[in-house]
């Protein structure tokens, strides 16, 4: 079937509005809120900033802009996208890693996903009330043992996103986002200017700012660029689907910097709202995973009217996670609707069912005093090793064999066509930028921290 009869027959964003707060919401989620700032804490502060916005600027936008050429161009799935493109090739392997990745990050996401959604609860019942450093530790140690109160909390996740995406593309994905996302970005910046105002929460800003270029080490860059795929929902397919319901007018370029500028303005701003209070309430900005869950309900608890917001708060960031699910999911999904020829009601449940069969797995074993939290392969248990081998190994991988493929396999006058919408935008310095950067710059740089990853090159 040509791309024109397959582009008639699939649903669409309904404006570019529309696809930015669709895309943003995909990109917006728990990488911003819970994991930019555990990961910060853990290496180096503004160190790992630096680095990361480089990474964005460098790798990041440029894989996008390719993910939304193959998306649109073809208007298919992560995996038809590719053998439309170059048929009988292994190519469509790329596609079949981005549905791979998108199923290990919705095993552990759809973890954390639980305990926002547990917060939501525990802060209605007013649980917050009079809280300290060590009873907000206590609070998340509770949070994470099982073995029911988790899972059932995982459960109630993955049946709300199933009713979403059961909705579609536009009464579902695009509904959700375009209404929510403003409002998060609302409380984020309520609560980091809270924050701010804390007793020494300049160390927290000095912490977040401040580079100390001894802390960039190859760990510390490989982390950052991990991050960055991860937290632009980059090599794993779902910027492709997105891709493909965008309008025929979308200037992907532009797109593509406003969600990356977005995405990282939310991070920043997460990092303002947590770090003042990490250090004001003599916190360790290394804690790890808890680090959301410990200091946002501490810094609530010195405000206002404070337990109003910090249910308004939990509320927007179980919403941000659900948003990023939504993306997730709805690579496999469109995979099994459309290559598979199973409806999209029936896809949507056996997705939910598989996520939620091995994401028991990341769930049990953040309970450290479990059974399956005693168990570690290598120094790691299922759900840092879901979170490493879809962070630092398939994404980058994904990327770097997606700009390659756009880079070398693609004619340059398709790029120039489809970027410049068929030359209605006079863009042709942007996509002669980005041709540069797709065929010389992101794939060195993917290129030698995936080789350091694995030991084989050292620097």
């Amino acid at each position: 079937m040509s791309a024109q009869n397959n582009d008639m027959k699939r649903e669409k964003f309904s404006s570019g509005i529309a696809v930015f707060f669709a895309t943003l919401g995909s990109a917006v989620g728990l990488g911003n809120i819970w994991k930019f700032p555990y990961l910060t804490g853990q290496n180096g502060g503004g160190a790992f900033l630096f680095v990361y916005l480089l990474c964005i600027l460098l790798v990041g936008i440029p894989v996008m802009v390719s993910e939304f050429y193959i998306g649109r161009k073809t208007r298919k799935n992560a995996v038809g996208a590719f053998e439309a493109l170059k048929p009988g090739t292994p190519w469509k392997g790329i596609g079949l890693m981005g549905v791979a990745a998108a199923y290990l990050i919705m095993f552990f996401y759809s973890c954390v996903a639980g305990w926002v959604y547990s917060y939501v609860f525990k802060a209605i019942k007013g649980d917050f009330a009079g809280i300290t450093a060590d009873t907000a530790k206590a609070q998340f140690g509770s949070t994470v043992v099982g073995p029911l109160p988790p899972l059932l909390w995982q459960i109630i996740v993955m049946a709300v996103v199933s009713l979403i995406l059961i909705s579609g593309v536009k009464k579902g994905i695009e509904r959700v986002t375009k209404t929510l996302m403003p409002v998060l970005f609302i409380l984020v910046i309520i609560c980091g200017i809270r924050a701010i105002t804390l007793p020494g929460a300049f160390a927290g800003l000095e912490f977040l700012f401040r580079v100390d270029f001894a802390k960039i080490t190859p760990p510390v860059i490989l982390t950052a660029l991990g991050l960055a795929f991860f937290k632009l929902s980059l090599g794993m397919g779902t910027m492709m689907t997105y891709a493909s319901y965008f309008t025929d007018d979308n200037h992907m370029m532009a797109t593509s910097a406003k969600v990356a500028l977005s995405d990282t303005a939310v991070s920043i701003l997460a990092g303002i709202a947590i770090f003042p209070a990490v250090f004001s309430f003599g916190m360790e900005p290394g804690a790890g995973p808890g680090l959301l869950f410990m200091t946002i309900p501490l810094v609530f608890s010195k405000m206002m009217f404070g337990n109003i917001l910090l249910i308004a708060f939990f509320v927007l960031t179980s919403i941000a996670a659900t948003t990023a699910m939504l993306s997730l999911v709805e690579v496999p999904v469109a995979y099994m609707t459309e290559e598979k020829g199973i409806s999209r009601r029936n896809s949507v449940l056996i997705n939910s069912f598989i996520i939620l069969l091995f994401g028991t797995l990341a769930t049990f074993s953040a309970d450290k005093s479990s059974l399956l939290g005693g168990i570690q392969f290598w120094g790691r248990g299922f759900f840092d090793w879901f979170d490493f081998i879809s962070s630092n190994i398939l994404l980058p991988v994904g990327g770097l064999l997606i700009v390659l493929f756009v880079g070398y396999f693609i004619k340059k006058e398709d790029i120039f066509g489809e970027l410049s919408n068929r030359g209605r935008l006079n863009n042709g310095w942007l996509v002669q930028s980005f041709l540069f950067l797709v065929r010389f710059i992101s794939p060195l740089l993917l290129l030698l921290v995936f080789l350091n990853s694995l030991g084989i090159l050292k620097f």
